[in-house]
């Protein structure tokens, strides 16, 4: 038989590997898409944290390092994990940014930026908020939370547990993933600033043949119609787009 005090001994350290996980992954789900939202209550993401690591530490913990029940480890994971996660959710985070972007630069084109721009948790306007839940929504019924977990599980070969990632690589993946965003929203904002464009060059010819009509009284109904149907017709692209540029990060999310 094994002796009591090996089996305790064993189960601390199970338990101490599963709490390093659990802030990891806590970290994580603050800022994650569709688990870190702000219309979600802080028990909500509490229960989803604790769901996703008990997803997550069985395979995780093999690639850990011995972890002892003591204060110094603990502290040396809350300050190591906690950055980790942090990084990994905004990793994923700047995805709703950039779709974010593409709605505020197509409500910024089509003169329907401050439509509702109050609204909501962020201060976005209706297109931002149309494109964002559409994608948020999108983004869980492929199964995000399975993804999600094998994104935590593959991170550990990239951001070994209690050490500190390191400063060069985070910045230059930082700077990277940033410039993806801002390209990724302005592309798919990109038949709404085309319309745009063509809207006023119209109303410039117009108002050059005919300076005594009140172009911009004919115009706004238009371009508001306009903006209106072009988004009826163009966001299953968007957000198919969106999705595919998701999962393509998630398939290869640190190369």
């Amino acid at each position: 038989m094994i002796p009591l005090d090996q089996i305790l001994a064993g189960t601390s350290g199970v338990a101490a590997g599963v709490v390093v996980v659990f802030i990891r992954v806590a970290t994580m789900c603050v800022v994650l898409p569709g688990f870190g939202e702000q219309s979600l209550s802080v028990r909500v993401k509490l229960v989803l944290a604790l769901l996703l690591t008990a997803a997550v530490a069985p395979a995780a913990l093999p690639s850990l390092p011995p972890v002892q029940p003591q204060l110094d480890v603990f502290v040396t994971a809350l300050a190591t994990e906690t950055l980790s996660g942090l990084f990994l959710g905004l990793m994923l985070r700047l995805f709703v940014h950039a779709i974010q972007i593409a709605g505020a630069i197509a409500a910024q084109s089509t003169s329907l930026s401050q439509l509702m721009g109050q609204a909501g948790a962020d201060p976005l306007p209706a297109m931002g908020h149309i494109l964002t839940v559409a994608a948020l929504a999108l983004l869980m019924l492929t199964g995000f939370h399975v993804k999600a977990a094998a994104y935590v599980i593959l991170s550990y070969d990239i951001l070994p547990a209690l050490t500190f990632p390191d400063p060069a690589a985070v910045a230059e993946a930082g700077r990277t993933r940033v410039g993806q965003a801002f390209m990724l929203g302005f592309t798919l904002a990109a038949p709404f600033v085309i319309l745009s464009v063509l809207y006023n060059l119209t109303l410039g010819v117009i108002n050059k043949a005919m300076p005594q009509l009140m172009v911009a009284f004919v115009g706004a109904p238009v371009i508001t119609l306009g903006s209106i149907a072009l988004l009826f017709v163009a966001a299953p692209f968007m957000l198919v787009a969106w999705l595919a540029a998701f999962e393509a990060f998630l398939a290869a999310p640190f190369r």
